[in-house]
Parts: C-alpha cells; structure tokens; sequence
C-alpha cells in the first residue's frame, strides 16, 4: 500500500492486518517504485493518487512499463478525486480498479477479493502455458527455451552446464500389457521422482513421450554421470502400484555438457545427448552413459 496520510495508513493497514494479509505500507511513490520493481515484487498495489516525490497515476504508469516483462501487478488506486474524468485518467494510466476515499472496509475487502481471483486466474493461465498438463513439467517449448537461456548463460561466464535425456525403459510394454492410463499414471510418478533430488535452480521438462530432458547449471561431465546415475537409481528404486499391479520402470539416460566452442550450438547438444541415451538402450537399458567428441564412458 502507498499512501501518504499517517492516519489513513493506520486505517487501511489496520484492515489489511485484520484480514491476513501479508503487505508492506510505504509513504511516497518512490518508495513504491523501489519495492515493485524489485525480482519478485508484490502482486497487488493500492496506490494513493495525490503522494509526494511520484504521484500515483506515474506510479502506475511505470507499473504497467515494467509489467511488461514481469510479474503483473493488480492496482487499485485510492483517491478521494471522484470525477468520471478522473476514473478514465487512472484507466489509462493502468489502474485495474478505482476507489473513492474515505475507505468503505467491506467495499475495499470486495475489490481485494476480486483482484486475487484474478491473479489466481492468471497465474493458472501462466502455469498451463509452460507446463505439461499430464507430469506437471516444463512442456517442451519450455524446457527448450530455458536450454537455451543457459546455453547462453554458460557461453557468456565460461559456466559448464550438464543436458540430460531420459527416456523410461520398455514404456509400450507398460501402456500395452496395463493399459494406457496406467501408463499415464507411470509417467506422473517418474515425473515425480526426476525432479525429487534436483536443486532449486535445476530444471526438468517433458521432451516428449515418455522422454525428459534435465538441465544442470554449474555441473561438468564428471558431476553430471554422477547426478544422472544417482536420478536413475532414485526412479526405479521403488516399484509404482497400479490398479492393475506393480510397475517397475527404469530410465536410460544420456549426458552431455555445454562447450565453449564456437561451432558448437544447443542443437548438437541434444543430439549428443541423444545418441548418448541411444547407446545406454543398446547397451542394456537402465543406465547412463555421457557424450564427450570422441571421450565417452558409462555407468550401470
């Protein structure tokens, strides 16, 4: 909340309090602009119209600019201008809502109520734009591109990162012998178990079918077979119940690691990966094998 007057900070802060919501009250606009434009800003903003330092309407306006390549931020401005000229000039500037002051509690409860709902609504739509609706994971347009946020990352800090493809083992078998929604709920629980050990900052995606693709900042070849073998034990290390019995599924995994060779792009990354996993099935399945030019080893 951004508001200027001692006694209306009280008041709304008091409500905000009252209700369980976690805020921050702030005195002028710049103090505001601080705050929201910081990595993970807060998602709703009541903002005073008249404040000193940046008046609400700019604040809004910078809101909305920054907004556009981040976290959205639902504003209510609070003002006592009460002119049907006034309501259009805060639309304008971005306002999502508009309320005239004194603060009636219950009204201001409502318009609160509504703004989460759509946030709430928003971030479902955010999250089922770059998720796989089945496993939950990053859909493959998604991994693809964070593949390739970090494969610049790592050329511009000389930072190896690690490129996994997992594939489950034998999957038709499961589909054809259970069913194919026991085989979806196989692939739900492998989903589950890929991303158990990762670190924060560790990603995992559906590539496709039943095969994954994980990336690994900050790791080397050595670090990555070692990270894919502790993964792979990790999936198959306990049988999945099913209405129809106990599936036991492994993966087979193929490893690669970025190179800071110019010629070098993220699509010979994920063939490298890719025939690297394609050697871990011919070599027996359930087992990781890396991809290094013309260095390569295993581990069962």
């Amino acid at each position: 909340m951004v508001e200027d007057s001692a006694i209306d900070r009280r008041k709304v802060g008091g409500y905000l309090k009252d209700w369980g919501l976690d805020h921050v009250i702030v005195g002028s606009g710049i103090e505001a602009a601080e705050i929201l434009a910081q990595p993970d800003p807060p998602t709703m903003a009541l903002l005073d119209w008249v404040l000193p330092g940046m008046d609400g309407i700019e604040l809004c306006r910078r809101i909305r600019a920054q907004g556009v390549m981040g976290t959205y931020i639902y504003t209510v401005m609070l003002t006592a201008k009460n002119r049907k000229q006034d309501l259009l000039t805060a639309m304008e500037a971005g306002a999502d809502d508009y309320l005239s002051k004194p603060v009636n509690a219950s009204e201001l409860r409502a318009r609160i109520l509504v703004g989460k709902r759509i946030l709430d609504l928003q971030q479902s739509l955010k999250f089922a734009a770059s998720h796989d609706v089945l496993t939950g994971l990053l859909n493959r347009a998604e991994i693809l591109e964070a593949l390739q946020r970090e494969f610049s990352r790592s050329g511009r800090e000389g930072r190896p990162a690690v490129v996994i493809l997992a594939d489950i083992d034998h999957f038709k078998r499961i589909n054809d012998s259970m069913g194919h929604h026991t085989g979806d709920g196989v692939l739900k629980e492998v989903a589950r178990r890929l991303k158990m050990d990762l670190r924060p900052y560790d990603m995992v995606g559906r590539y496709g079918g039943e095969e994954f693709l994980l990336i690994l900042p900050g790791c080397d070849l050595r670090v990555g077979l070692r990270r894919a073998n502790e993964i792979r034990v990790l999936v198959s290390k306990t049988p999945i119940a099913t209405a129809f019995g106990t599936a036991s599924p492994t993966i087979s995994m193929g490893v690669s690691v970025t190179s800071s060779g110019d010629d070098h792009t993220v699509a010979d990354l994920l063939h490298q990966a890719d025939v690297a996993m394609y050697r871990a099935k011919k070599n027996g399945r359930n087992r990781a094998e890396i991809f290094s030019g013309s260095v390569q080893a295993a581990s069962s």
